[in-house]
């Protein structure tokens, strides 16, 4: 019998806790973005821009901050139970950082904001067909499969 690990990889905690479907959405936008940018001159620009995406964490964190402070400013300025929304923000975020899930990750995901782990996939995947590499990689799927098995 197979246990679910409780607390999963670091890496791979959102992507483990993502709905397949939208795993697999987010994955074929990226390899549209790879067979839109793979001869183009722009290759080296697009490899700029997802340096400047925000992933998942970066998303959450901000949205999480952004609860606590208003809530907090709130339970002191207006009623006590406000910092009831402060204290469950900082329970969600504990469960995110243990488990990869909280109850905004599925919007969130759904919105299409990928991991850095899958940021990171398809920037070097545009450097595999840019040639940055040794070998050569015939199209976008081989070079994300390749960014996805180390």
């Amino acid at each position: 019998m197979k246990t679910k690990n409780i607390l999963p990889p670091t890496s791979k905690r959102v992507f483990l806790r993502t709905d397949p479907k939208i795993n697999a959405d987010i994955r074929n936008q990226t390899l549209r973005y790879l067979d839109i940018f793979k001869n183009e001159p722009g290759l080296s620009e697009r490899i700029k821009q997802l340096s400047q995406e925000w992933d998942t964490e970066r998303v959450m964190e901000v949205n999480a901050s952004l609860l606590i402070l208003l809530s907090s400013y709130l339970g002191i300025k207006m009623s006590r139970f406000w910092f009831l929304l402060t204290g469950t923000v900082a329970a969600f975020m504990l469960q995110h950082a243990l488990q990869g899930w909280c109850p905004v990750l599925p919007f969130i995901r759904k919105w299409g904001v990928r991991t850095s782990d899958e940021i990171y996939a398809e920037k070097t995947a545009l450097k595999i067909l840019r040639g940055d590499f040794t070998g050569e990689c015939p199209n976008a799927e081989d070079a994300l499969n390749k960014t996805e098995k180390q």
